[in-house]
């Protein structure tokens, strides 16, 4: 945090001039065992941008504001869930945590979709740097979840952190 906090505040500033609203975005996510935590991002999406409900954000979706679409390109807009990792919330590697309204219908159309709650939530993951992520497959997240679940190491966390540096900030499904 110490480290980033110059490029946090570079962004919160960008985020705060270049359109109205709350710099943070908080949202209700599950982790471990059901737990629901709020998660931290930067905003990168107009304050009335659930309206009309929850949903997934699409390519070229007109909620997510200029700044928000570098944002999310480059997944710096996840930089203030490291406070949800110093907090306890979430792990630096784990699966991404899901929202509530969205867990009900994938536990009863994805089979072994609860297994993922086994593990803390992270920041990213290996579904993340296979480019499983946002309006995606979730058969092939819970596959990859459940791969980095049954075949954990810290070997395992390592690559997946060399290969977040590398992959993962630059993602072709981050809308």
């Amino acid at each position: 945090l110490i480290i980033l906090s110059p490029v946090m505040l570079l962004i919160a500033i960008l985020v705060k001039l270049t359109s109205r609203g709350p710099v943070l975005y908080s949202q209700e996510r599950v982790s471990f065992d059901g737990s629901r935590f709020t998660i931290l991002k930067f905003r990168t999406m107009t304050t009335d941008a659930e309206v009309d409900g929850p949903g997934w954000t699409t390519a070229g979706d007109d909620r997510v504001t200029t700044v928000g679409r570098i944002l999310r390109s480059l997944s710096l807009d996840e930089l203030p869930q490291l406070i949800n990792v110093v907090r306890g919330d979430m792990s630096i590697v784990g699966p991404r945590p899901e929202r509530p309204v969205f867990i009900e219908e994938f536990r009863q159309r994805v089979p072994r979709y609860m297994l993922r709650h086994k593990v803390p939530a992270g920041m990213t993951g290996w579904a993340q740097i296979h480019g499983w992520r946002g309006n995606t497959s979730i058969d092939k997240r819970i596959e990859y979840d459940l791969y980095y679940i049954e075949n954990w190491s810290l070997a395992l966390d390592l690559k997946i952190l060399a290969l977040t540096v590398f992959r993962g900030f630059r993602n072709r499904n981050a809308y």
